[in-house]
């Protein structure tokens, strides 16, 4: 679907797995950042820009931080 986000996993080295529980939180530099889990307890962090964020709260995938 749209707006979901979708991020590399740095522990089993998947590329494009969808990110559970995503929280964004806005950065000290003005930047967003996805922080969630795979859905099987590995975390993963993703930097987006201000409209995937805010598109991906607005469609119910992430809840703002």
């Amino acid at each position: 679907m749209a707006n979901e986000i979708h991020a590399y996993c740095m522990k089993t080295k998947e590329k494009n797995v969808l990110m559970k529980d995503a929280i964004i939180t806005q950065t000290s530099r003005g930047g967003y950042m996805a922080q969630g889990n795979d859905g099987k307890g590995n975390k993963m962090t993703t930097m987006l820009s201000k409209a995937n964020a805010e598109a991906a709260v607005k469609a119910g995938h992430a809840k703002m931080g």
